[in-house]
């Protein structure tokens, strides 16, 4: 997710990433106290810089400046844990399987339901980008290119969420994202992509272009699944 920062360019989102995971990680605990001058110290940076990196910790819930108390790291509780930032940051961490689990849990409370929507509200242009990503899918899965196989991926699931006509569903587009982001980067997905995971996909696209809610539904509820116990199992050591 971009954030129009002022100032933003390298060092600030190098500075940024790297207090961000320190927060997520546990190693700047909860509670505890950093300083713009410490800031600016450790990285050679002006206090300028500093400020607007803590400005968008701050808009992440990580952290809270008060005056004569200073900015203390905030607990989990006070995060925005749909900040597609803040979601990358924890799956670079150790938890990452945990993290991901948790999403799974997520996406199955919403995606089933986007999926039933779509079937009843998608438009004609919606339902071919639908049958393309599949169709992308199955070419790059069969050549094993897991980043093009990604982008397409990502391109099913934004539309489906977009085709299902609610806003908020629309919203979590970022989120899914992360998730399937971070299996590919984090070597949680198989070598070589799951043909029943493609199959499932264009089940829910041919569901949708039909218009059966209950199939779209019970297919895409299958395709969480079949992605949370492919999580399960132990990664390739590719991390």
């Amino acid at each position: 997710m971009s954030r129009d920062t002022p100032g933003a360019g390298p060092r600030h989102d190098e500075i940024l990433t790297a207090i961000g995971r320190d927060i997520v990680s546990g190693e700047q605990a909860t509670g505890s106290v950093i300083t713009l001058d410490a800031i600016c110290a450790q990285y050679g940076v002006s206090r300028t810089v500093a400020r607007e990196v803590i400005r968008v910790l701050e808009s992440m819930g990580l952290v809270a400046s008060r005056r004569r108390v200073g900015i203390t790291i905030q607990p989990r509780t006070r995060w925005s844990v749909f900040d597609p930032q803040l979601i990358r940051w924890r799956l670079d961490g150790a938890e990452r399987t945990d993290f991901l689990l948790t999403l799974s849990e997520l996406r199955r409370g919403f995606e089933p339901v986007a999926a039933a929507l779509a079937a009843e509200r998608a438009d004609e242009h919606q339902c071919r980008i639908l049958a393309a990503a599949v169709s992308d899918m199955a070419v790059h899965g069969r050549s094993v290119d897991l980043e093009a196989y990604l982008l397409a991926d990502k391109v099913f699931h934004r539309t489906l969420l977009e085709a299902s006509g609610n806003e908020m569903f629309r919203a979590l587009a970022e989120v899914v994202h992360e998730v399937l982001a971070g299996r590919t980067h984090h070597g949680m997905m198989p070598d070589r992509p799951n043909p029943e995971a493609i199959a499932l996909h264009d089940d829910v696209a041919r569901a949708i272009r039909l218009g059966d809610p209950v199939a779209a539904e019970a297919a895409m509820r299958a395709i969480i699944v079949e992605a949370a116990a492919a999580v399960s199992v132990p990664p390739n050591p590719q991390t």
